[in-house]
């Protein structure tokens, strides 16, 4: 019998300080995805890299404007990797309850 291996999930943000970052911190917890978080910013706490584009099995981006960074930054590695973009614009601390609520709201809608 084949097991399906977990997606991996990787949440962007700009800096990777409060939006991707607590997505990561509220999604680690569960059993059927293996979850990741980087951040598009010079500054980024975790900046996203090459590899970790190539770990993701879908990448979730907070705004549109780090879709364009990703696909013009890395086109080999996007090509054909889904990016979603999440609509989460930044205006929260990290785990924000009001964050936390639309995280998940929005990432059950995606992932079903």
């Amino acid at each position: 019998m084949e097991t399906l291996a977990m997606p991996n999930l990787l949440f962007i943000c700009s800096r990777n300080q409060w939006r991707s970052r607590t997505a990561e911190t509220i999604f680690r917890k569960r059993q059927d995805i293996t979850v990741r978080s980087a951040g598009t910013a010079r500054n980024a706490r975790i900046r996203v890299n090459a590899g970790l584009l190539k770990w993701a099995d879908v990448v979730l981006v907070m705004e549109q404007k780090h879709r364009s960074f990703l696909l013009s930054r890395f086109p080999g590695e996007t090509k054909y990797l889904d990016v979603e973009v999440l609509d989460i614009r930044d205006e929260y601390q990290y785990m924000d309850e009001e964050l936390i609520a639309e995280l998940e709201e929005v990432v059950a809608d995606w992932l079903g």
